[in-house]
Parts: structure tokens; sequence; C-alpha cells
């Protein structure tokens, strides 16, 4: 039990780890946790496209059925986001997913996701951890049943529905060729099939099944996605063959999050396409938005000028979903690309937002978007980097952090200090500096936020000096 460690999203770890027994108890936590809430619906038990999934899936069915719940197991790997969208669509108890996200092959990794659709917030992982333990089986004749079940057309339903009633308008991106990099994992067939069905052509990248993605984690960052960004820009810089790709988009592993490349950008900035998102669906919608506290103060220029309000939260995707169900807010994310909207699952949903990325570029290019977004509101460049920090130095190191605390960084002072999720230093001009512990690796996070690029690598070198002494 003391190996299972419940983190930001799930247990996660590497196949050393991560085996069957440790698998079953949690399965059988999940299980006493639903009983004990007095929870009889069917369970949905999802999983990614890594080799062990599927039999990890198994593993967690059979001890659902033999805790006496009904199960619905996904017939193939498929995105997390689908899997959550079920709960909800069907009123489920919950769901299960194995998956290990963007990590590496050598990691797997199991979620819970509540009867709302929502991440799960910390006292529900709580009152899980409390009952891990080792399988306890009900009488073969009360055992529940176990069938395979298909997610895809229910959940592409409601995508269509959802953009379809944001945009007011019928969705049609047939004008679109989309370049897809699904990098070997659970969005293949999903997110194209998806696309197309809007009407878009889509050409596919990696969108084979491959165990180990070719090598490295299926993580959409832009030294992962070479291939894509040099198909989609190769227009604009006078190299294309007679085909134009439009627009590209890539998944991660599980399909949660998305990247998205532009013709001019190239690789598109995951604040800058949330300021692009939140300011496209502004044109025919009302309401805040939620991001965390590592993601661009841009959103609340725009907010500003709407006079709407932004929710500013800790980093993890179940405080954006429990912010947007408080606040009614319209769009609520992420800077790392997790993103969801009004009207759908307060889940990250790589597969919807894609959808969305297409109907945007199609009314207006997300160049063109997001240049009149920083004429408009300035320029605003990000960036973060790691430094190393065991998880057991992590609260020692913030706390010798509090009381080293500079009156400037990089020569400009400090006006205020946000304490929502680790130190976010504000700076009398306007630019940012945080550092926070990540929640599934073992080091700390350092972000910072001005306008233009050298300022930003000052600001972290600043950051990194900083820890260096206290670790």
């Amino acid at each position: 039990m003391e190996t299972i460690s419940f983190g930001t999203d799930g247990w996660r770890a590497t196949l050393e780890e991560f085996t069957t027994p440790r698998v079953r108890m949690v399965g059988q936590a999940v299980a006493t946790y639903l009983s004990d809430e007095g929870l009889e619906a069917p369970v949905a038990v999802g999983y990614d496209a890594r080799e062990t999934s599927r039999g990890f899936a198994e593993e967690l069915t059979r001890v659902l059925c033999a805790n006496g719940f009904d199960v619905l197991l996904s017939e193939r790997d498929r995105p997390t986001p689908l899997v959550a969208h079920a709960i909800v669509d069907r009123d489920l108890a919950g769901a299960l997913v194995v998956t290990a996200s963007h990590n590496p092959p050598e990691y797997n990794g199991v979620k819970f996701i509540p009867g709302d659709g929502a991440p799960a917030l910390p006292p529900v992982m709580d009152a899980v951890a409390d009952r891990l333990a080792e399988p306890e089986l009900l009488p073969a004749s009360e055992h529940g049943s176990a069938r395979e079940v298909d997610f895809v057309d229910s959940h592409a339903e409601a995508a269509m529905d959802v953009v379809e009633r944001m945009t007011g308008t019928p969705i049609d991106v047939s004008d679109l060729t989309v370049a897809y990099d699904a990098m070997h994992g659970s969005g293949r067939d999903t997110t194209d099939a998806l696309l197309e069905r809007a009407g878009a052509s889509v050409e596919r990248l990696r969108c084979e099944r491959d165990p180990d993605f070719g090598g490295t984690g299926p993580e959409p960052a832009p030294e992962n996605l070479e291939e894509l960004i040099e198909l989609v820009t190769a227009a604009s810089d006078g190299d294309a063959d007679g085909s134009t790709v439009d627009l590209g988009i890539a998944n991660d592993g599980d399909a949660d999050r998305l990247a998205v490349v532009t013709p001019e950008r190239g690789y598109l900035d995951e604040n800058l396409f949330f300021a692009a998102l939140y300011d496209f669906l502004l044109e025919s919608a009302d309401g805040p938005a939620v991001r965390t506290v590592s993601t661009t103060y841009l959103i609340d220029r725009i907010a500003d000028a709407h006079d709407e309000s932004v929710h500013e939260v800790p980093v993890g995707f179940k405080w954006v979903a429990q912010a947007m169900a408080d606040h009614d807010a319209l769009v609520g994310g992420e800077e790392s690309g997790g993103f969801t909207v009004r009207g759908h699952v307060r889940e990250k949903d790589g597969v919807l937002l894609a959808l969305l990325a297409a109907a945007m570029h199609d009314a207006e290019p997300l160049d063109d978007r997001v240049d009149r977004l920083l004429e408009t509101h300035g320029t605003v460049v990000q960036d973060k980097t790691s430094v190393g920090c065991p998880d057991e130095r992590k609260e020692q190191v913030l706390a010798d952090l509090e009381a080293e605390i500079p009156d400037a960084v990089a020569g400009t002072p400090v006006e205020d200090v946000n304490t929502a999720d680790g130190f976010k230093l504000l700076l009398e001009d306007g630019s940012w500096l945080l550092v926070r512990p990540s929640g599934t690796e073992p080091v700390l996070r350092v972000y910072a936020e001005a306008t233009d690029e050298d300022r930003v690598a000052e600001l972290l070198a600043a950051g990194r000096e900083l820890l260096e002494p206290l670790l």
C-alpha cells in the first residue's frame, strides 16, 4: 500500500511498481468507496494504447464485478475524455481508466473519475486511498456482469452538439485540410474521425497503434512534433509540393490534451491557443474563464475587454473543473494544453478541442486571430523549466523559499506574492515568476511570463538561481 501514491491525476508508476496485485488493490478501494457511498450503478473501465493497459483494465473489471458492480469495458483503447463523457451520458457510478497519459512506455497508471465526470477532488481520492486492500470477493451469485462498449459515437454527437450550440451554426469545416498526429496513442480513429465527420480532409501521422510510442513518451511538445510542424508550415515557407495543410493537431497518449500547429507560427503556444479560444467563444456567448496560476494573464486582458472575470486556481485540472462549476464558466484551461467548455463534461478533452480548433480556424485563421489579440492586448511570451527535487524534499524547499523571497527579481521589484500554488512573484513591470512543485515528477517547476523571450529567459535563470542554494 505504501507504494501506491495518488498524485495530481491518479496513480502513475513504472511497471516495476505498477503491478497486477497493486492494480487489483486500487480496484477494490474504488469498489469499496462506491459501495460505502451507496452507489450501485455500473462502472466504466477504459484504457490507453500501452502494451499492458488492456490486461490491467481486465483485472479492474474482474475486481469490480466480484464486488457486485456491472462494468462497461471499452472495446479497445480510447481517449480518457470519452470515458469521462460516458459516465454522465449513461448515468454511471464512475470510471477507472488505465493510462499514464504522456509518460514514456515504461510507465502505466490508473485514474478514478467520479459520477460527475470531473476529476476527483482530494477528499475523494483520500477516501479511496484509505480503502486500499486486497480484493474482497462476493459469492459468485452476487457478481456483476461485464460487457464491451464503444464509447465513440455518443461522445462524437455530444462534441458536435457543443460546438454548434456555442457557435450558433451547424459545423462545416469542409474547406479545411487538417493534419492529425495521434503519436500512436488513443486519439487515433477518434479525433481524426470526428474531424472528418465535421467535413475536414484529414492527413494522418502516427495513427497506427505502437505500445512503445516510437520509443518516446506521447507528449505533444514541439520537439516531438517535427514532422507535423514541417508539414503544416511548408506552404508558408514556400516549400509546398502542391498540397496545402491548413492546420495541424496532435493529442497526447490518452488524448485529453492537444497541441495546435499553424502555418505561420508552427507550434502554437498553449497560452496563445487558450486566448484565441476564449476570444472565439466570446463572439457568440458570455461568461468568465478559469485558468491555472501558471497560465497567461492574456486571458485576463481579454476578459476585461468584454467585462468578464477570470478565476485563478492552482495547477491541476480538478481545480479548473471545480471552479467552472462554481462560477458557470464559459471555458477552463491550463497552459499544458488541457481545456473544456461550458455544456460539456468538466474534464479536459483533446478530442472536443480538436474540433473546436478546426471551427475556430475555419472562422478566422488562428494566426490572424492571435496577431490581432497581441496587437490589441500586448505581446505575451511564456516559458518554463524544471529543477530536480526529490518528492520528499519539496515541502522543505518551499518552506525555505518562503523565507528567501527577494525584494526584486532580475532587477525589477516584486509587487506582490501569490501563494495559491507555490510562490508566484508578481513584478512591477507586469511580468511574473512562479515556482511550484510538480504533482507527477520529482521536480520543481519554474515558470515566467514577460513581453519578450530574452526577458523570460532572464526571469527563468533568476528562478533557478533562487532555488539552487535551497536544494
